[in-house]
This record gives structure tokens, C-alpha cells and sequence, in this order.
């Protein structure tokens, strides 16, 4: 699959911008005093949907349109933030929508996508199991999958990368969380298409490493998902496009342990008052881990979303452990 150039993306956030603002890039005084760099935050916690995900969702949904006249729905698995972005742009279309969530699901994310219009069934143990039932539901329907990869899905995220590479001065580094991938993914083709020198790293939960361990192993690697709080990085097989984009342009990918995210989250709360759901917080958790490493540098970091359960929150901000 190949990287979306600089005039694709440009093109994209015309289109995107007819619906929402740029989200800003700030840098927090009291996070460069914890991580001893200048640091600067991507917040993607300020999209109308409190995640990146509206923004390849609404590009996806354009491309249906104007490619497939006349289609009968979309169906869609995901944790959350993926199924609001397909919701929203069902909706602002009109256009049917079915999305599968596995069993225990954050029951804030399933109100939101149901606000949305979205028809929401619960199905399967994790997200692998879900995405097997959403492509059969698809196939009995008649309907389109909306994958959880996409070129389309990458252009959106390029989307984001590319307010933060020009709103920010230039990055040494960037640490982005990786779901299914569409984030560095899009990092990844922003940094190319701009000719930017800024190392690209991966943040991943360490009860979830089918990404760390494929990147090490160059080849696809299943690994079993038993994250509690990072619901958006819970993936037991990656994808094979993903990967590949992953191992020609990131240079490694960082392990945190859900401790590690919680204290994140913590901070995030602490030092700039916004909300970082699990996944969003990994790569103030990797930072973390790279503190030394990060010394006198400049570092961006992607917060991909807010949409974290009231009580799952409370939880982290009491301090309770989950290892």
C-alpha cells in the first residue's frame, strides 16, 4: 500500500475542514518539566467525536459515495473510537450502520456510537472475534465493511500529523500509538512527503505486543490481548499493509505496561487538565520510558483520544494498580 503524497493529503484536509477545525498542538510547561524536554501534545481528544478516528471515517465515507452509488449500509468492528468515527459519518450521509463491539465493551463508547444512530451488537471476546462477525454480517446484508485499516483511514490521520509537523517546530522525534496502525501509518507519510529528518516511534501496551513482536521479527506475529486500560491498542493479529509501512519508516516501537499507561494518564490530567483515554497515553508513557534518551530534545507526542469510561478513569486517578 502506498503512502498518500503531499497533494492527497492537502486535498484531504479541505474536505475534512468543511466539517471540523484543526485540532491544536500545545506545549505544556509542566510536561516538558516531567519528561526534562520540550515536548508537544497533539490533541486529537478535540475532534467532535474525541478521537482521531472522525477524521479517515468521514474521508472513507466520501470515497463510498462517490465510488459506490447506491451501496446498502456499512457495517464496522471496533473498541470505540473507530465505530464513532463510522457512525458520524453514516449519519451525516445517511447511511445505514452496524457496528460490532466485543463483549464488555466500554459502555460510554457503545451510548456514544448508538447516539450516533449506529445499530450496535455485542459479539465475541475481543476485537479480532467481533471484525470476523462484522465481515459476516456484511456479507449477509449486502453491506460495505468500513475496515479498521484503510488507505482512507491513513489519509485521515496524515491529516493530523501534518497540523502537528507545521504547527510545532521541527520534531526530533514523535512516539504514536499503534491500534490496528492507521496512525503512524499516516505519521509516516507525513514525515516523507515533508522530508523530515523526525524519528518515528511506535507505543504499545506490553499485554498487547502483536506489533512489537512482528516489528522484531519481520513477520506477523499473533500474540494474545489482555490489556485492562488500553482498550484502542488491544489487537491480537496486525495487519499485513500496516506492517509493512511500519517497517520501512518507524525505527522502534516502545512496550509500556498498563501501569506505566495509568501513570500517564495521570499526568496528562495533572500537568494539562485534558482527558487521555488508555491508548491516547501510551506515548506519554513511552516518552516516559525514554526519558534519558530524550534529554535536550524535542519530541511530539500523539493524545489519539479521550473517550475514557467515568469509572475506569476514577480508578486510574485513585491510583489503583493493574499489573
Amino acid at each position: 500500500m502506498a503512502l498518500p503524497s503531499l497533494a492527497e493529503i492537502r486535498e484531504a484536509q479541505a474536505v475534512l475542514y468543511r466539517f471540523m477545525p484543526p485540532t491544536p498542538q500545545y506545549s505544556w510547561p509542566l510536561v516538558n518539566q516531567r519528561l526534562g524536554c520540550e515536548t508537544w501534545i497533539k490533541h486529537e481528544n478535540h475532534t467532535p467525536v474525541g478521537a482521531f478516528k472522525i477524521r479517515g471515517a468521514l474521508l472513507y465515507m466520501k470515497w463510498l459515495c462517490d465510488t459506490q452509488p447506491g451501496f446498502k449500509g456499512v457495517a464496522a468492528a471496533t473498541r470505540g473510537n473507530h465505530g464513532q468515527g463510522v457512525a458520524t459519518a453514516a449519519r451525516l450521509n445517511g447511511v445505514k450502520c452496524v457496528i460490532v463491539v466485543p463483549r464488555g465493551n466500554s459502555t460510554e463508547k457503545n451510548r456514544a456510537m448508538a447516539a450516533q444512530g449506529a445499530e450496535l451488537v455485542e459479539h465475541g471476546d475481543d476485537f479480532q472475534e467481533s471484525l470476523e462477525y462484522a465481515q459476516s454480517l456484511a456479507t449477509d446484508r449486502g453491506y460495505t465493511m468500513m475496515a479498521s485499516f484503510h488507505e482512507k483511514l491513513m489519509l485521515g490521520t496524515a491529516t493530523y500529523a501534518i497540523e502537528l509537523f507545521e504547527g510545532a517546530p521541527a520534531l526530533d522525534r514523535v512516539y504514536v500509538p499503534i491500534g490496528l496502525g492507521s496512525s503512524i501509518c499516516g505519521v509516516s507519510a507525513v514525515r516523507n512527503a515533508i522530508g523530515s529528518k523526525t524519528e518515528i516511534v511506535g507505543a504499545v501496551s506490553s499485554a498487547s505486543p502483536s506489533y512489537s513482536r512482528s516489528f522484531e521479527q519481520r513477520e506477523i506475529v499473533q500474540a494474545p490481548s489482555s490489556t485492562a486500560l488500553a482498550d484502542g491498542l488491544a489487537c491480537r493479529t496486525p495487519n499485513w499493509d500496516a506492517m509493512e509501512i511500519i517497517w520501512q519508516n518507524v525505527s522502534r516501537i516502545v512496550e509500556v505496561s498498563d501501569d506505566e499507561i495509568a501513570a500517564a494518564m495521570r499526568a496528562i490530567f495533572q500537568d494539562t487538565h485534558n482527558i487521555a483515554e488508555g491508548a491516547a497515553a501510551s506515548s506519554l508513557a513511552a516518552a516516559m520510558h525514554d526519558r534519558e534518551m530524550n534529554s535536550g530534545k524535542r519530541v511530539g507526542l500523539i493524545l489519539t483520544g479521550g473517550n475514557v469510561d467515568t469509572q475506569l478513569f476514577a480508578r486510574v486517578l485513585a491510583g489503583e494498580t493493574w499489573q
